[in-house]
């Protein structure tokens, strides 16, 4: 006998990657936004743009974030002056002087003259003084550890300046050891062979780990490549350059020859310089150089931390540009996630991270597709456009008290003919139930089965769907005007969104209806709604609604046994027509021709027992005038919306005409 005891089972964290049991990723208020700016005249990737400036689901934009950045860089600037350095110096140098003349003065050798005069003599610049004291023999011992103190306070700002942090790690040099002396050599001298190698393309990762065990305690932002040291580096020496280039010329000068003088102390100038050499060769792309930001406040900065905030200016400068997005190629890519944490924070990568997302999703999700780096909406992103234009259309007649769209037969595909066939992938006709558990009943008879019970599996070539005959009810042509004029008097794009609104409902709600979008201005063509949704209007001048009814009148042809139904939407008189060999032609104010060949026009469409309603957006008396007087040829009406209400007015219309086929 079978064992029958239950099975255990044990449950636990998902861990196979993204959770297939989470709600999707709603991307149905940006796909709706990215919609709006398209129908009202934007490219799809212009409204991404500002989609992704403005942010969404609570979370900052990338507008905010560069206006934190902004601020963040203002109170950067504040942060002191940058001749900290060249102060402290200065101070020091007036205290070893005082001291020195006063420990001279009561002396009455010659020698102590003579001292007294090489003071006198001593150059104006800081960095000349402090060069001609350095062989001085001091009489006062205040004087002489004022003059040790602008040494060591030197070598600490100036490798501070080129290390950052490098100021605590050389707090023990003020006591002369020359063992911490030696190492700064050491490294600086395996930090240019590490740096040439990598630029020759010889580096490896364990002389890089050898490096870093041997000279680790110099760099406190502990980098874990070759590359992220370099780059620290290179950043940090184009920052130096900066600081200076942003000094006076008198103020770089002493602040250049104090920098000199302490690496010639130091024994590393000439070490110093092919570094720098180095580094700039690596990273060539860095503004080396160039005078930018620096800081403006009232404290004055040493070396090592004006540097310090030049960098940081410099960074904040670059985070912000990136941010703007406002160069060729720009992408969400380019944004530096570890600058962006430094300035605004772990929420502000959040935000970014949120916006790379949606912008991911949004093409996953089949919305928006990139052919040839352009992108565009996808057919399912322009349903999209449809279905909503059409549900904020009905929002507003069931507000008005004109609604009743929601019939109960409204979405019947055709008449039933009392036939199935078998189910084919792609079908949507209504499944045949009881055919298809027959279907399996037949195929699994022979089945053994279990203790008397019976279980019917239902395989994919047992479907049969219901067969049914297409009807179609009504033709609907709708005409909608290109010109230039429906741009500047802001109604394109409530026209478009019109146009899709009515599609829409022809096709999901009403699919025994016939529908087909016309567009004219110089000449006229037949828009798909893909087309439509990214259309912009025609820049050439010309109504042509003669060459519009002529292309309505072949859709017409195609379906006669529907009832023929034409819908213009337009703003002004035709002012173009075509001529008989098939060229248009333009002419304002519009001349008897065109107006002769665009009410021929309108007579053929009446002849062929279709209706012409015209929705004109202009009232000038002259457009009025020649609307009744056409729409009077074809037995139609004409409705004078303004264009807030112009899908309202259009969907109406088709549902009046539905109501009254259906009474007759």
């Amino acid at each position: 006998m079978a064992d029958r005891r239950p099975r255990g089972y044990r449950y636990g964290r998902w861990r196979g990657g993204p959770d297939p049991l989470a709600p999707p990723y709603d991307v149905a208020a940006a796909v709706d936004e990215i919609g709006d700016q398209v129908l009202g005249g934007s490219g799809v990737r212009e409204a991404m743009r500002d989609l992704l400036r403005r942010g969404t689901d609570g979370r900052r934009g990338l507008d905010q974030l560069r206006r934190s950045v902004r601020d963040r860089l203002r109170q950067a600037r504040q942060a002191g002056r940058m001749d900290g350095t060249l102060e402290q110096v200065r101070e020091l140098l007036d205290q070893a002087l005082e001291a020195e003349r006063a420990a001279l003065f009561p002396d009455p050798d010659d020698a102590a003259r003579l001292a007294e005069a090489e003071l006198d003599q001593l150059p104006e610049d800081t960095a000349g003084a402090v060069r001609a004291l350095k062989d001085h023999s001091w009489r006062s011992p205040e004087a002489a550890q004022a003059y040790q103190q602008i040494q060591d306070l030197l070598r600490q700002e100036v490798l501070d300046s080129s290390f950052q942090g490098m100021k605590q790690a050389l707090q023990q040099m003020q006591d002369g050891d020359g063992a911490a002396m030696q190492a700064v050599k050491d490294m600086v001298a395996d930090l240019s062979a590490l740096v040439d190698a990598h630029n020759r393309g010889e580096d490896t990762d364990q002389q890089f780990a050898d490096f870093m065990d041997k000279h680790g305690q110099f760099f406190p932002d502990d980098p874990q490549s070759v590359e992220e040291l370099i780059d620290s580096l290179a950043r940090r020496a184009a920052a130096q350059e900066r600081m200076l280039a942003g000094l006076s010329p008198d103020q770089r000068a002493e602040l250049q020859g104090l920098m000199e003088q302490a690496m010639g102390d130091l024994g590393l100038q000439s070490e110093m310089a092919h570094l720098s050499d180095a580094l700039r060769q690596a990273r060539p792309d860095l503004p080396w150089g160039q005078r930018g930001p620096v800081p403006d406040g009232e404290q004055g900065l040493g070396m090592g931390d004006a540097t310090t905030a030049v960098a940081e200016l410099a960074d904040l400068e670059s985070l912000s540009q990136q941010l703007s997005q406002g160069y060729a190629g720009a992408s969400l890519a380019d944004i530096d996630e570890e600058l962006l944490e430094q300035a605004l924070g772990r929420s502000a990568v959040d935000d970014l991270e949120a916006l790379r997302r949606l912008e991911r999703e949004l093409e996953r999700q089949g919305y928006l597709n990139r052919t040839d780096g352009k992108l565009e909406l996808s057919p399912k992103a322009v349903r999209r456009l449809g279905a909503t234009a059409l549900r904020r259309v009905f929002a507003k007649l069931d507000a008005t008290g004109r609604g009743e769209h929601d019939v109960a037969d409204a979405g019947a595909a055709g008449e039933l003919t009392g036939a199935s066939r078998e189910w084919r992938f792609g079908d949507e006709q209504p499944l045949d139930v009881v055919r298809t558990v027959r279907n399996a009943v037949l195929r699994t008879a022979g089945e053994p089965h279990e203790e008397g019970r019976r279980r019917v599996r239902i395989a994919v070539d047992d479907f049969e769907v219901v067969e049914t005959e297409r009807r179609t009810g009504a033709a609907v042509a709708l005409l909608v005007d290109l010109s230039y004029s429906m741009a500047l008097r802001g109604t394109w794009g409530a026209a478009k969104s019109t146009a899709m609104a009515l599609h829409s409902l022809v096709t999901t709600r009403f699919p025994q209806d016939a529908i087909e979008i016309i567009g004219f201005s110089s000449t006229a063509q037949v828009l798909r709604p893909e087309t439509l949704a990214e259309l912009s209007v025609d820049t050439l001048q010309g109504t042509n609604l003669q060459h519009g009814l002529m292309l309505a009148r072949r859709f017409l042809a195609k379906h006669k046994d529907a009832e023929p139904v034409v819908l213009v939407v337009t703003d002004g008189e035709p002012t173009a027509h075509l001529e008989d060999d098939g060229t248009p032609y333009f002419c304002w104010p519009p001349m008897p021709e065109t107006i002769a060949r665009t009410v021929a026009e309108v007579e053929r469409v009446a002849r062929s027992g279709a209706t012409l309603n015209v929705f004109a957006l202009d009232p000038e008396p002259s457009l009025v005038e020649f609307v009744h007087d056409i729409t009077a040829r074809a037995g139609g009406r004409v409705f004078q919306p303004d264009s807030e209400r112009l899908g309202e007015y259009v969907v109406a219309d088709y549902l009046r005409v539905r109501r009254g086929r259906r009474g007759r």
